[in-house]
C-alpha cells in the first residue's frame, strides 16, 4: 500500500467514524430529515476540502447510522424518525401494543445492517452496467432532467398537484438567479440550502400566524410509555442473522437485492410496495409483523443507497430524489463539485474515485456505521431514548443547523444569498406542506431551471 493510498484510507476511516457518531447521536432525534440534517453537513465537509475518500465514505457512514437510530424513537416512542421511517409505523406500532417494541427495533436494525451490506456491491455492479451509456446520458441531460422531474412529481403524494406546483417553483429559481447575476452574484448553494430546510422555515414562520400558533401550542409536555428492556444475547455486539430467523433472512436479502437495481423510485414508494409483497405470503399474524417491519427497513436502506450510488458512479448526475436531495453535495457542491449547466457534464466524486473507489470506500462506511450504531442500538435504545425524550431540546437542534446555514449562506452570498434561502425556503416549504411537494421534487426542480429551461429557451429562440 502506497503512502498517498494509506493517507486516503485514514482519512475515509476518520471521516466515516465522524459521520456515524455523529449521525448516530442525531438519529435519535425524531423529526430530524436527512435533507435537513445530513446534506447540510456534507455541504459544509466538501467545501472545508476533505479529500473525495473521505466525503463520500462520511456521507453513506452518516446515513447508514442515522437510519438504525431513527428505528428508537419510532419503536420505542411511536413517533417517526424521520420521513423514511413512516412506512415503518404500522407494524412497529402494532408491535408496540402487543408490549413487544424492543423486538420490532431489532428486527427493524437488523434487517438494515443486512440490507446496506447487500446494496453497496450490488448497486456498484448495476452502475458500472449502466456506465456505457453515460455519455448519451450526459447529452440527453438537459430533456432527462425535465422528464426525470416531472416524473418524481407525479409519483410524490401530492401526484398532479405536484406536477402543476412545480412550474411555477422552476420559474421562481430562473427569476432569483436572473435577479442575482444581475447584482453581480452568481448562486448555487443557497438554493440547496433554502430547499433542504424549506419545511423548517416555514414552521418557524408560521408560529408568526396567530391562527397556526395556537393550532402548535401545547398545555402540558407529550407524555410516552416505553416498555422494559429485554437483552436476548451475551456479549456486545449481536449476530444479525440470530436476531432473524430464516424467512426474515431470506425476504431481506433477496428484496434488498431488487431494490439495489432501482434508482428513479421514491425510497418510500419502494418500501410500501415491498412491504405488502413480503406481508400478503406470511399468514402468521405475528410473524407477518415481524418479517414486514426488519424487510421494510432493509429495502429502506438498499434503495437508499442504490438511488445514491447508481447516478453518481454511472452518470454523475443527480437523476433520482435521493441523489437530488440529501446526496446532492456529492454531485453539486460549488465551486469544489459541479454540474455544467451547458453541456450536463459532472466535475465531482463520479470523475474523481473509481468504481473500485466506490466499492471499497461504500463497505467501509457500512461496516463503521454497522460498529458505531447497531450495537449501540442494541444495547442502549431505551435509556437513549429516555434520554432524548426527557433532557434533549428539540429546540437546540433547530437552532444549530439554521446557524450552519446562515454562515454558509453569509460565506456563498452574503445578505442577499441569505434572502434566497428564505424565499426559496418559504416558498418550497409551503408547496411543501399544502401541495405534497416535497424536497426531493423541488431539488430536481432546481436543475430543471438551471439545465432544461437554458436549453429549451435556446430551442424556441432558434439560436
Amino acid at each position: 500500500m502506497t503512502v498517498g493510498l494509506l493517507q486516503q484510507v485514514l482519512v475515509a476511516i476518520g471521516m466515516g467514524l465522524l459521520g456515524a457518531v455523529l449521525f448516530s447521536a442525531i438519529g435519535l432525534v425524531s423529526g430530524t430529515d436527512e435533507t435537513t440534517t445530513i446534506a447540510p453537513v456534507t455541504l459544509l465537509v466538501v467545501l472545508l476540502g476533505v479529500p473525495p475518500a473521505g466525503v463520500f465514505t462520511f456521507w453513506l457512514a452518516s446515513a447508514v447510522a442515522k437510519h438504525m437510530t431513527h428505528a428508537i424513537p419510532t419503536a420505542l416512542l411511536g413517533i417517526p424518525g424521520d420521513t423514511m421511517a413512516v412506512p415503518l409505523m404500522q407494524q412497529a406500532t402494532a408491535l408496540r401494543n402487543l408490549g413487544v417494541p424492543h423486538v420490532a427495533l431489532r428486527k427493524m436494525i437488523s434487517g438494515g445492517i443486512i440490507a446496506a451490506f447487500i446494496a453497496v456491491p450490488l448497486a456498484v455492479l448495476f452502475a458500472v452496467l449502466l456506465a456505457p451509456f453515460g455519455s448519451l446520458i450526459t447529452r440527453a441531460a438537459p430533456s432527462l432532467f425535465l422528464f426525470a422531474a416531472v416524473a418524481v412529481a407525479w409519483l410524490s403524494a401530492g401526484r398532479w398537484a405536484s406536477v402543476v406546483a412545480l412550474v411555477p417553483f422552476v420559474l421562481v429559481i430562473v427569476a432569483l438567479q436572473t435577479f442575482t447575476v444581475s447584482h453581480g452574484i452568481k448562486l448555487s448553494v443557497s438554493y440547496f440550502l433554502g430547499i433542504a430546510i424549506g419545511p423548517l422555515i416555514t414552521d418557524l414562520v408560521l408560529v408568526l400566524a396567530p391562527a397556526e400558533r395556537a393550532r402548535m401550542r401545547r398545555d402540558r409536555p407529550r407524555s410516552f410509555a416505553l416498555a422494559p428492556d429485554v437483552k436476548a444475547w451475551g456479549g456486545y455486539f449481536p449476530n444479525p442473522f440470530r436476531v432473524l430467523d430464516k424467512v426474515q433472512v431470506g425476504w431481506t436479502m433477496l428484496t434488498a437485492a431488487v431494490c439495489s437495481a432501482t434508482f428513479v423510485f421514491s425510497p418510500v414508494a419502494m418500501t410500501v410496495i415491498m412491504g405488502e409483497i413480503v406481508g400478503s405470503r406470511i399468514k402468521h399474524p405475528y410473524h407477518r409483523l415481524t418479517t414486514v417491519v426488519a424487510v421494510r427497513n432493509g429495502v429502506t436502506e438498499a434503495t437508499y443507497i442504490a438511488e445514491a450510488l447508481i447516478p453518481l458512479i454511472a452518470f454523475g448526475l443527480p437523476l433520482s430524489p435521493v441523489a437530488a436531495g440529501p446526496a446532492a453535495p456529492l454531485f453539486n457542491a460549488p465551486p469544489r463539485f459541479t454540474v455544467n449547466a451547458g453541456s450536463g457534464q459532472a466535475n465531482n466524486l463520479h470523475t474523481l474515485l473509481s468504481a473500485w473507489d466506490f466499492l471499497g470506500y461504500g463497505l467501509l462506511a457500512v461496516a463503521l456505521a454497522s460498529l458505531v450504531a447497531y450495537p449501540f442500538v442494541m444495547n442502549y435504545a431505551r435509556s437513549s431514548a429516555a434520554f432524548v425524550a426527557r433532557r434533549l431540546s428539540h429546540e437546540a437542534i433547530i437552532a444549530t443547523f439554521v446557524g450552519l446555514v446562515l454562515v454558509i449562506g453569509v460565506w456563498e452570498g452574503g445578505i442577499l444569498a441569505l434572502l434566497v434561502i428564505l424565499a426559496v425556503g418559504l416558498i418550497g416549504g409551503l408547496l411543501y406542506r399544502t401541495l405534497g411537494l416535497n424536497t426531493g421534487v423541488q431539488f430536481m426542480g432546481y436543475y430543471v431551471a438551471v439545465l432544461s429551461v437554458p436549453a429549451l429557451v435556446k430551442l424556441l429562440s432558434g439560436h
